[in-house]
């Protein structure tokens, strides 16, 4: 069974995103059956309206669609507070302002939907998130310490910095790892959830919480550097890295 929340203050909203839930979930198991793979997706939709009501809920719900523009408590707080009480599961904003996203990185939201919503659109991120879901295997880096060698999934790098020839790897686990290598050599093993943001830094957009003013601020508080040269492109990635994760 996979659960779902949908909060948002305009009823006609979230009627509307209920229905595509429920059409999107029949349609892929009507493909299922005809293509003779045979699981199903079950499904509980429940609707709320406003953010209170929400987190009174209590429920471990796996996939919440979530407001930014709601009055009295904002779909923001409503998420941060949804992540302080430990909520780990798929949350995508639904907006009217592109701007508002930015702020998204803060609550480790997945995507987040422009009002009017596209089905097309729609589609394409369901299929995603469901891959997302399945997807239980990370990639991993081969690091070589003279005779030692150690395996590092990406996952678990937050950023990558470089000081003279030496790589220092930040892990989400507090450990630093240290070795010698070129941040080009290194760039090329790593895969799209690492950018370049700086000549002496890679970060893990998947640990991107904010970014202002030329600074990427990582989880946990580390702030990065991103050069001028970068600034205009990092803006473009952040909303590009949100639609392919």
């Amino acid at each position: 069974m996979i659960y779902i929340a949908v909060c948002d203050d305009e009823k006609y909203m979230s009627d509307k995103i209920d229905a595509m839930i429920t059409d999107f979930f029949r349609s892929k198991n009507k493909e299922n059956m005809r293509t003779n793979q045979y699981e199903q997706y079950e499904i509980e939709v429940t609707q709320f309206h406003n953010g209170e009501s929400l987190l009174q809920s209590g429920k471990p719900y796996d996939i919440v669609f979530l407001d930014i523009q709601m009055n009295n408590m904002d779909g923001m707080e409503t998420a941060r507070r949804l992540r302080r009480c430990g909520f780990k599961g798929f949350l995508i904003f639904i907006t009217v302002l592109k701007e508002l996203v930015f702020e998204s990185f803060a609550v480790q939201a997945y995507d987040y939907l422009v009002k009017p919503i596209e089905e097309s659109y729609f589609e394409k991120m369901m299929e995603r998130l469901l891959t997302s879901m399945h997807s239980d295997s990370d990639r991993s880096l081969l690091v070589q310490k003279g005779y030692d060698s150690s395996i590092i999934p990406f996952g678990h790098i937050v950023y990558c910095e470089i000081i003279d020839r030496k790589v220092y790897l930040h892990l989400s686990t507090s450990e630093v790892v240290d070795f010698y290598d070129r941040i080009e050599k290194l760039e090329t093993k790593l895969d799209g959830r690492f950018y370049r943001c700086h000549r002496s830094y890679l970060i893990n957009m998947t640990y991107l919480r904010g970014y202002k003013n030329g600074v990427a601020r990582m989880e946990g508080g580390v702030q990065i550097p991103v050069s001028r040269l970068r600034s205009k492109e990092f803006s473009q990635v952040i909303l590009k890295y949100m639609k392919m994760s």
